[in-house]
């Protein structure tokens, strides 16, 4: 089997975080290996991500990784299809998160009772805002905010060096 290297571009640090933790538990390591660069944000991701294509010397397997927000989903990941096809690397994997990262943490509220030892928050998942939350949340990190009584926080921004 051909070992494949898969390099993730990230909207944003908590993506990172999500993915350094999920991805070894589904990826075989014999197989895949992965690396994640987090941006500051949509503008930092979509300025930066057409230079970095560009330079990208080893033949890998490229993602990118944007929260739909309140923008349509289809224009979106046409736009960056096109910046990723601009920068020479057409095949390049454009995956948006419907609303925010946040919302796949609603979608399972029994393992965020258990991550952030939060006792009563599964009760909560059979209410219809949490069965579908790309539907019925405006704000998914507000509402995990609102919902743990705010021990749910982004990944902070590391200090500049």
């Amino acid at each position: 089997m051909t070992h494949k290297h898969i390099v993730f571009f990230l909207e944003e640090r908590s993506a990172k975080a999500l993915l350094d933790t999920l991805l070894p538990r589904l990826l075989p390591p014999d197989a895949f290996s992965f690396h994640c660069i987090p941006f500051e944000g949509k503008s930092d991701l979509q300025k930066w991500v057409p230079r970095k294509l560009r330079a990208w010397q080893k033949q890998d397997t490229f993602v990118v990784l944007h929260d739909q927000d309140g923008g349509n989903c289809t224009t979106l990941k046409t736009s960056l299809t096109d910046l990723c096809a601009k920068a020479g690397k057409p095949d390049t994997l454009v995956r948006i998160a419907c609303r925010e990262l946040e919302s796949w943490y609603l979608a399972d509220l029994r393992a965020v009772e258990k991550g952030l030892e939060v006792k009563g928050l599964a009760r909560h998942q059979d209410a219809s805002k949490y069965r579908d939350p790309d539907s019925q949340q405006r704000h998914p990190a507000k509402t995990l905010q609102q919902l743990t009584s705010n021990k749910y926080k982004k990944v902070a921004r590391e200090p500049a060096t």
